[in-house]
Order: structure tokens, then sequence, then C-alpha cells
């Protein structure tokens, strides 16, 4: 059954497979971004070319069959960004979804459509991938919750790459408690998940292709299920500084509710190299793994981008061949300082994105000036693998906003419970 497309969230709405008969979803809808394998669906990638060029699914990917075996059923492919490789929405050759709660303005990529499916009442929840911020960002710019999981908590089988040592798989809803809910059937119900120390041990040498060889996550047997309770609060200046000033006022009414379910809280900086270093370590790391990944199939293919995708992709190209471990050395190091930071217990609290979604049909130059902006504080999360949610909150003129919430690694289903016990 076709349903509701009213808001362009679906590039396939017609697209089905039913749920189990019993499990912890029995009952709700769901969407993926049109990157997740579903079986005898071809998957676009945002990108005519990658459809023309790539056969449909064999098999569900990995958190699709673990969420259709929980008793969810699926219901639609969502739009994206082409090749995921942006954080505004906005797409080319297939259009741009409608952020149904900041009209004129772009719902936020690349998992522009899974927010918009959500956003609109369409499914109960969607999937979707974040690389640099890509649920995050759409989460916020749509105002609904959106979770980006530890690096490596949820399996990426049967999911189109972007940048393989920054890809999570995560979702969307409209409530905290799913949010908490789809976490329990796609990381576990209990225990806590620990990442190895080389956040995003990418091996990158001088030469054509980045190697990847990263360190994944696993379930450490015995643990008791994690409580969820959080002793500190890290207010960073240095990402507040970051937000809108009229902006900033609003989120930090949210942050109010948050102080109040904590012990303390403390102010900080995060980072003493500026957040613009950050962003730049991860944006050359980004840029060599993704061109390993699809380079040769650019090369090859010859698609047609976006005047925004094509000048990442050109300058990814441009710096393929290039030593990269400076930056890797800096990424590790930024790892282990957060990871010291936060350990089990203690969240970075920190503005989503600087304020509400842009107007669409903004010139290139405007589009790169939001982009870093959200990449300043979305890189925070990625460099380090560490789990984020972002909450929505309302804004100036009604516009939604997203505050985040950053924990240490492996302590997703922890982060989860407290939002879903506190952000009522």
């Amino acid at each position: 059954m076709i349903h509701n497309n009213d808001y362009g969230a679906f590039i396939a709405p017609e697209l089905e497979a039913s749920g189990s008969q019993q499990g912890e979803l029995r009952g709700l809808r769901f969407a993926v971004k049109d990157v997740f394998a579903v079986a005898g669906h071809r998957s676009s990638a945002g990108n005519p070319a990658w459809l023309r060029s790539h056969a449909p699914a064999e098999a569900h990917a990995a958190a699709v069959r673990s969420l259709l075996d929980a008793g969810a059923a699926l219901h639609g492919a969502a739009h994206t960004d082409e090749l995921m490789y942006s954080l505004g929405g906005e797409n080319a050759h297939y259009g741009t979804p409608v952020n149904p709660r900041g009209a004129g303005r772009v719902p936020g990529g690349s998992s522009s459509g899974s927010a918009v499916a959500v956003a609109s009442g369409a499914v109960d929840f969607a999937l979707g991938t974040d690389t640099g911020g890509s649920i995050r960002v759409p989460s916020a710019y749509c105002g609904v919750y959106g979770f980006r999981p530890t690096h490596g908590a949820v399996a990426m089988d049967g999911v189109i790459p972007l940048a393989p040592g920054f890809d999570t798989a995560g979702w969307i809803t409209d409530s905290p408690e799913l949010l908490q809910r789809v976490g329990k059937v796609l990381i576990g119900g209990g225990g806590t998940m620990k990442q190895s120390a080389a956040a995003g041990d990418t091996e990158y040498r001088a030469g054509e292709e980045a190697v990847i060889r990263m360190s994944v996550p696993g379930r450490i047997p015995g643990l008791e299920r994690t409580p969820s309770r959080m002793v500190r609060l890290y207010i960073p200046a240095d990402c507040w500084a970051l937000a809108e000033p009229e902006s900033a006022v609003f989120l930090k009414q949210g942050l109010t509710r948050l102080q109040a379910a904590a012990d303390e809280t403390v102010e900080n900086v995060v980072s003493a190299e500026g957040l613009k270093s950050w962003m730049d370590v991860f944006r050359e790391l980004q840029a060599a793994e993704i061109w390993a990944a699809h380079g040769a199939w650019i090369r090859q293919e010859q698609p047609v981008f976006g005047p925004d995708i094509a000048a990442r992709f050109t300058w990814a190209a441009s710096i393929a061949g290039q030593d990269h471990s400076l930056a890797a050395a800096r990424r590790r190091d930024i790892a282990e300082r957060l990871q010291e930071l936060l350990g089990e217990d203690r969240c970075l609290v920190i503005p989503t994105v600087p304020g509400p979604a842009p107007l669409r049909g903004a010139s290139l130059q405007q589009l790169e000036r939001n982009r870093s902006g959200a990449m300043m504080l979305s890189c925070i999360a990625g460099l380090a693998g560490l789990p984020q949610v972002t909450l929505p909150v309302e804004g100036p003129a009604g516009l939604p906003l997203g505050l985040s919430v950053i924990g240490g690694s492996g302590e997703d289903l922890r982060l989860l419970s407290w939002v879903n016990e506190i952000w009522t």
C-alpha cells in the first residue's frame, strides 16, 4: 500500500516488507534511507548513476532485518542527498523533501527523507546513516529526535558506505520513548558496548587508497544493564559560542531541564586547538575515506553531481594519495581526550546546529557557511566515534532547533534511557 508522500519524503513509497507477528516493535512502521539494502530493491544513494549501475539487493541489511524480526513493518525508502555527502537535504536529481515544521526551509541531510517521513507522521520511525551529522542535522532542522550511536555499535552490513571509519547507522523518532525502544533492538537490552581506544583505527598512508582497518566495539559478557543516571554535564563554551544569539536563548531553556536531572554542571572548553581545527581534521580524513570508497566508481561511471556535491568530490580526489597520518594521529588524540573526559556517566551538552534550518535555494557560498557551522559541532562525536542524541527545542518564531547530548563510547543505552526519563 502506497502511503502519504505529501512532503516528498520517499523515493520509493511503495516499498514494503512485513515484520514478524511478535516482538518489541510489533505494530510500528518504519522507513529506510535509500542506502539500506532491502531484498529486491535497487538503492539510489541519491544519484541516478548509482541506481543505474547497481543491481537490486539480494538480502536485507542487518539493521533492517533486526527491525523486521522485532515486529516493525517497513514502509518506504526515503530520499537522501547524493552519496550522503551533504548536510542540506537538497538533491539536484530527485528534488528536496519538504520540511514539515519549517516552511520554506531545507530539511537537512543527508538523511533528509528519513527526518521528513517522521516529522510528517508518515512512519513511526526511520533508519538513517550519520557520518558527519547526517542524522543529527536533519533531526534538528525538522524538530524530531535523532540518534547517532557509538561507531560500530550497530551493524553496517548491507549499507552503502560513505567513509567507513566514520559511518554509523542510526534512527529518528518523534519521541524519546521510541528512540530508546529502537535502541534496545538495534544495540541490545543489556550490558555496555565498549569501543577500543583506536576510535577510527583507519590506516592512512600515502597512495591512492586509504586502508580501512577499523576496530569494532564488541559486547563485554557478564556486565549488568547500565544504569541511566548522568552524574556530570559539561557545557563547553566554545560549542555554545557557535549558537546564533537568538537561538541560544531557547537552547539554554532546554539546557536548564537537563541540568536539573544531573548531579553537577561544569563549564569547560572542549577544543583547546579550536573547533575549526577539529573540523579540518574530520574533513580531511573523511574525504580520504570517501575517495577510497567511491573514487573508482566515479572514474568509471562519470556520474553527474549537483554543484555542491561535485565540488566536494573534486576536493576529495585532489587529496587522494597524500599522507594523512598526521591528521589520523590528531584524531586518535582527540578521541582519547574525549573518552577520558566523559567516561561512563558524564556527557557534553551542545547545540546540535547553530540555528534553525536555512532557507531553501541558498547560494553555494551560503551552503558552505551553513555546512561549516554545523560540522564544527557535529565533528566532535564523529572524530571520537561517540554516541549523540539530538533533542527538539522550539526556537525563534516556532522554528525547530536541536540540543545535543554526547555520551562516552559505548554508553548508548545509558544515554537513551536517561533522555527518555527526563525529557518529557
